[in-house]
């Protein structure tokens, strides 16, 4: 046996995600039988925790067997190959189905005592189990995060068969397994004690962990929490959704350029958003254009309609009472550097700093040389146009300025760790320069 039981298997999986600690982080445990491992994690973590509810749909004949899971917000993910293997009919995955909701239901009133859901809209939300066999119910946990706005998926568990994220695929951004043995035939092979969860444990581990966060919270002098706001931005006479967010002492706000076809609720520049955020920096995530104005493919492509809209929110982020006497830095994302880059070449711009993600730099043109903020260019190893694209940018460069080049990763940073280094790196360039913007000077290097 690897584990005793689930306690002393969250205890274990802990000390494998000690890299998450200090980050915007939300434990969610699958009910039942992964509370009591997920209690531990986030104790470890000083996280708070909340279940995700979902079920098992069980063949009908052969219930042990899951044919699919459903959760919360009508999400359901159906093993159509378990299905057509059973036979099991239409009419009976919808009667198995309608069972299992009304059972979701009650456990959701038993469980959080009338309380909603926490919130995991851009955060980096951890889901855990005793341990994933079909990974079918983990499967639907992560799709429940990522329809609720997770910045960022990762699933964790003890134990999992030897090929276990090939069947969970793209549903979470990070897998995280104790042991991945070939010999696996359930879960319960691996813990000495696997008895049944109950009710009673689930709700008392979501009471332990309340109570130890409000202790905390009561425990610790600084402000709680960063300002978090959702807000009308006023760029070119036209409103634009965004959100900002500023820890209370940052040293500064990063505004957000997405590229073509994103926006405020990217995925991805929301997980680097959050490592700004835990950093001490603030955030403006923001889109550049309207809806109606995205509806025009020749707009998301206009560098300089780009760059126009993210001067004239930069100027109205200087307006706010957040952002007084902090200096303001642009992180741009695939052609949105380029509006990055533009904007901040334009005379009297005052732009700390610029960070560049799988950007388009040439999209800049002749305004490169004009760019006073110092500049660091962040590119995939595998996305190779990109990268060559990227060199010959920077080539035209007069400011500081360094390529950062992120061995094994392609143009969206996919790869597991890919966006936790575009996260690092982007801190560190912050962290460094965000101050006033300086006079024009060469140097920098290529970091490998």
């Amino acid at each position: 046996m690897f584990f005793m039981d689930r306690r002393d298997a969250g205890r274990q999986l802990a000390a494998r995600l000690g890299h998450l600690q200090g980050a915007d982080v939300l434990v969610l445990g699958l009910p039942r039988g992964g509370v009591p491992v997920a209690a531990e994690v986030a104790r470890a973590l000083g996280a708070p925790l909340d279940v995700c509810l979902v079920r098992k749909l069980g063949v009908p004949f052969q219930p042990e067997l899951g044919m699919g899971a459903i959760g919360e917000g009508g999400v359901r993910v159906i093993n159509e190959q378990v299905v057509r293997g059973a036979r099991v009919t239409a009419d009976e995955l919808g009667r198995v189905e309608a069972r299992e909701r009304q059972v979701l239901e009650r456990r959701a009133r038993r469980y959080r005592g009338g309380r909603p859901p926490m919130s995991v809209d851009g955060r980096t939300v951890l889901v855990v189990d005793d341990g994933v066999a079909t990974g079918s119910t983990a499967r639907a946990a992560c799709r429940i995060a990522r329809a609720g706005g997770a910045a960022r998926i990762v699933l964790a568990v003890p134990v999992a068969p030897r090929d276990w994220t090939a069947r969970l695929g793209e549903d979470a951004d990070d897998y995280v397994c104790l042991y991945a043995p070939q010999d696996f035939d359930a879960v319960g092979q691996f813990y000495d004690d696997f008895s049944q969860t109950e009710d009673e444990e689930v709700v008392a581990c979501l009471a332990d962990a309340g109570e130890q966060r409000t202790d905390a919270a009561a425990s610790d002098p600084r402000p709680a929490g960063p300002a978090d706001r959702e807000t009308d931005v006023h760029a070119e006479s036209v409103l634009l959704r965004g959100r900002l967010t500023v820890p209370a002492g940052a040293s500064g706000i990063v505004m957000f350029a997405h590229g073509s076809g994103s926006g405020r609720r990217s995925p991805r520049n929301r997980l680097v958003a959050a490592g700004l955020n835990t950093a001490g920096m603030g955030t403006l995530l923001f889109d550049l254009l309207t809806d109606e104005e995205e509806a025009d493919r020749a707009n998301v492509f206009d560098t300089g309609l780009l760059a126009r809209r993210l001067a004239g929110a930069t100027d109205w982020l200087r307006r706010q009472p957040e952002a007084e006497g902090r200096p303001v830095g642009y992180f741009g994302a695939s052609t949105g550097a380029g509006a990055a880059l533009w904007a901040a070449a334009e005379p009297g711009a005052r732009v700390a700093a610029v960070v560049s993600r799988g950007g388009r730099p040439d999209l800049a043109g002749p305004r490169l040389p004009d760019v006073k903020a110092p500049t660091l260019l962040i590119v995939g190893g595998h996305d190779r146009h990109v990268l060559a694209l990227n060199r010959e940018a920077r080539a035209r460069l007069r400011c500081e300025s360094a390529l950062a080049v992120v061995p094994g990763a392609t143009h969206l940073f996919e790869e597991p760790g890919a966006l936790d280094r575009v996260t690092g790196l982007a801190r560190d360039w912050f962290t460094d320069h965000m101050t006033p913007a300086r006079p024009a000077g060469a140097g920098g290097s290529e970091a490998p």
